[in-house]
């Protein structure tokens, strides 16, 4: 590991795993201290999932949203992941001095608009004004809380041989958009972010099968990285077809023109989940139905062979070990 922070090691890549078990693990270690999406906690009355999540996304609008619908849905997503209904919700603002007021006041009612559609509240806050060139326009944090039903236990470490792997939609839209609304490459291509609070959309998917292992969010490294961290947590392999894949054309052919994979650009309205076979058909036709999932589909299965590692199966029927990112992954969201 370096010596000094390097912006590889906020990417979602390798580096970042490093820097937290590195660092944060190291000194906050607790029972509660969780690598899932948001932390469990036992209480009297039941179980309660809490999340934070800070948002520095630039450009701050983008097609499909901008940070403030971002930082809801980061939010809001992290807690479903968990099985929990979203309650409540805090957020912080870091503003850098000259930043447009009715900038400010477009993302503020993008959150507002976005928390009403998921449902949940936005009760507390704070607000600091950095020196001009301190932040890049606006940083958001926001932290949620939420309440797990009963009979409901998610986790990446609950993955186990026979699952099929669900994908909620088509991939890599998110990143794709923040690439092309920032660079000029002269692609003409027509991708919206996939941006979306999707608590709705996994209390279907638990109402009609109680036996989920495990919903994940697919944002920073994207779906791949999320595969990645399922295969190490539950000591699994993971097998992928890649026929199977849903990728807009848009983003595909923006991927093929610059090198990229898509399984490793970022989402922020599609969850990865591992549930038992027999179970996967019934997901899918739920997702379908619901707005934000209509691409819903089985990509692969969670296997006892090659723990640890996630292998596609192309398409000429051929077997190849995914490559795992190192370094900084492209585009950076956050």
């Amino acid at each position: 590991m370096n010596n000094t922070v390097t912006l590889a090691m906020g990417s979602g890549g390798v580096q970042t795993s490093e820097l937290i078990d590195n660092i944060f693990k190291k000194n906050f270690s607790n029972p509660l201290l969780t690598s899932d999406d948001a932390a469990v906690i036992d209480f009297e009355g039941g179980r309660i999932a809490m999340t934070t999540d800070g948002f520095i996304v630039s450009p701050y609008e983008f097609a499909g949203g901008n940070i403030g619908k971002l930082s809801i849905c980061g939010a809001v997503n992290d807690l479903a992941c968990m099985g929990a209904e979203p309650l409540y919700l805090t957020c912080s603002f870091v503003i850098e001095e000259g930043f447009p007021l009715e900038k400010l006041e477009i993302i503020a009612g993008s959150m507002a608009e976005t928390a009403k559609k998921a449902g949940v509240v936005i009760v507390a806050g704070d607000t600091k004004v950095a020196g001009k060139g301190q932040v890049d326009g606006v940083f958001i944090t926001t932290t949620g809380v939420g309440r797990i039903a009963d009979g409901i236990s998610t986790s990446g470490a609950f993955a186990r041989p026979g699952d099929k792997i669900i994908v909620t939609g088509d991939i890599g839209r998110h990143g794709c958009t923040i690439l092309l609304s920032r660079e000029s490459f002269g692609i003409d291509a027509d991708v919206t972010s996939d941006c979306a609070p999707l608590w709705k959309n996994v209390k279907a998917c638990l109402d009609a099968a109680k036996d989920i292992h495990v919903i994940r969010d697919a944002t920073r490294g994207g779906v791949g990285t999320v595969l990645y961290e399922i295969a190490s947590q539950s000591n699994v392999g993971i097998m992928l077809d890649s026929s199977k894949i849903p990728v807009a054309d848009g983003v595909k052919g923006t991927c093929s023109l610059l090198g990229l994979e898509p399984l490793y650009l970022a989402c922020e309205g599609r969850l990865v989940i591992s549930a038992p076979a027999d179970e996967a058909d019934k997901i899918v036709e739920v997702l379908r139905a619901m707005p934000d999932s209509e691409n819903a589909a089985v990509i692969g299965e969670v296997t006892d062979s090659d723990p640890g590692k996630v292998i596609m199966l192309t398409a000429i029927g051929a077997k190849t070990l995914l490559a795992r990112p190192g370094g900084e992954l492209l585009p950076r969201i956050c």
